[in-house]
């Protein structure tokens, strides 16, 4: 089972939307109108780019393989892939 890391950013003023994007797999991107809503609309979003890679015979990113940040980010949190 691979483990990447999903940055969220909760909103600020004026935003309602909490957005999430995974680090560590490049193009993961999502939102959700809360966190639990954000991290199953980003869980969804990694198996159905997880899914478009193996149907195209390409290799899914390593995560851990390249140091990956994101400092503006209010939570970071590992999802398990299981593919």
């Amino acid at each position: 089972m691979l483990h990447y890391q999903v940055a969220y950013h909760l909103p600020k003023a004026g935003e309602r939307m909490v957005i999430a994007e995974v680090l560590d797999f490049p193009g993961v991107l999502s939102q959700g109108f809360d966190l639990a809503d954000a991290r199953q609309m980003i869980a969804s979003a990694l198996e159905e780019m997880a899914q478009l890679y193996l149907e195209q015979g390409r290799a899914l990113p390593v995560p851990g393989t390249v140091s990956v940040e994101d400092a503006s980010a209010d939570l970071i949190e590992r999802m398990p892939l299981s593919v």
